[in-house]
């Protein structure tokens, strides 16, 4: 079968008289074969975008207005196609990623194509987690026509990563739960093992005493930290700000008889964060120091001052490349934590390196676990200077 074109057109005299009809008759059967292929070419591809699983769309070059939103993407969204055809693409962007698709923007008019992450905003106000795939649309002159954009329904797995992420969260609180009471544990055992002693009167001020009474403080400062961290919001780091007010407090509660009139000074940066490995030591640093200057500082005197300050340094970084150091040129934040009284001072005689108090090396076990550097001051009573780093994550 062949498919023709005809053409009819009058023929006239030179009177102006039409004479006859003139007959033209083309073969257009390739043309019309081509039109059948290009109109089946089309109609496939528009059943594919129509029925894919990704959200497609085409938007303009300057107003970036929708020209094509095929149904898989108006589902998404909630609206009709029709809704959305003609709009801009702002309204449908939420306030968080509308910087991010601006900058995006113009790397599409310099032939950029990318993939990233972005928030939608359903017809419900809800949000529409989508991985974008972008690529530009040129003519055939190189001028920029406009984006062609293919989304996916990222939603179900926000939503996924949100539910493990709050599992995960209270598995860690339940942790730090029970880290606390089973160190509450030990501390109640050592308060009753110390009991044996109070009723002997050789015994009532001895070491023995006072080294249990030691023994839970420390303990107990471990506690505490995890109670903090039970409390928080589930990760990593502690407030140590919050901390150690807290733990002077319980130390001041502990040997309030004798130091009644003993005054406590607090320092610090708000919402210092520290992690397990920095918060424990530094914990147990601050419960040797502070106990200790509750302890022996203010002999025979009614009134005292015991200050505790915690503050970055103002150089940010530091090159920590003493003996024994494995964090060689590591950069961190710089920290300095400072715990002083106007006591009676320590003497002169004494020496830090050679100290046959268990506290102080202990104190000094934990600066060196800290990689810190321990400083001692004796000008107005005592004051201990510890500076440590804290390595950036």
């Amino acid at each position: 079968m062949i498919d023709v074109s005809i053409t009819l057109s009058p023929v006239f005299d030179s009177h102006g008289k039409m004479t006859a009809i003139s007959f033209i008759s083309r073969d257009i059967t390739e043309r019309k074969r081509v039109e059948e292929k290009l109109r089946e070419s089309e109609e496939k591809y528009r059943n594919i975008v129509d029925t894919a699983n990704e959200g497609i769309l085409i938007t303009t070059e300057n107003e970036n207005i929708i020209t094509y939103v095929n149904k898989k993407l108006a589902d998404m969204l909630r609206y009709t196609p029709e809704e959305i055809i003609g709009r801009p693409i702002w309204g449908f962007i939420s306030e968080e990623y509308k910087p991010i698709v601006k900058k995006n923007l113009e790397n599409r008019r310099q032939g950029i194509s990318e993939s990233y992450e972005l928030e939608l905003i359903r017809k419900d106000n809800s949000p529409l987690w989508t991985l974008l795939n972008a690529k530009p649309i040129f003519d055939n002159d190189d001028k920029y026509m406009g984006a062609m954009s293919m989304l996916t329904d990222l939603t179900k797995r926000k939503e996924a990563e949100e539910a493990l992420a709050n599992i995960e969260i209270a598995r860690k609180k339940e942790i730090h739960h029970r880290i606390k009471n089973n160190l509450q544990v030990v501390s109640s055992l050592l308060d009753l093992q110390a009991e044996m002693f109070r009723d002997r009167g050789c015994v009532e001020d001895s070491e023995v005493l006072k080294a249990f009474r030691e023994s839970q403080d420390r303990v107990m400062s471990i506690a505490l930290i995890h109670e903090e961290l039970h409390e928080g919001k589930g990760n990593d780091a502690l407030n140590f700000s919050l901390y150690l007010k807290r733990l002077a407090k319980n130390l001041f509660q502990t040997y309030r008889l004798g130091n009644a009139d003993t005054r406590l000074n607090i320092d610090l940066e708000e919402d210092i964060f520290f992690d397990m490995d920095i918060a424990v030591p530094l914990g147990i640093i601050i419960n040797e120091l502070v106990s200790n200057s509750l302890k022996y500082a203010f002999p025979g005197r009614e009134k005292g001052l015991i200050q505790i300050k915690l503050c970055r340094e103002e150089s940010g970084e530091r090159t920590n490349n003493g003996p024994g150091n494995n964090k060689e040129n590591y950069k961190g934040t710089n920290f300095i934590l400072s715990v002083s009284d106007n006591g009676a001072g320590i003497s002169e005689s004494f020496n830090l390196e050679n100290s046959n108090t268990l506290g102080i090396q202990l104190v000094e076990i934990l600066i060196d676990q800290l990689d810190g550097e321990l400083e001692l001051k004796r000008d107005a009573g005592t004051e201990f200077v510890i500076r440590f780093a804290v390595q950036k994550q």
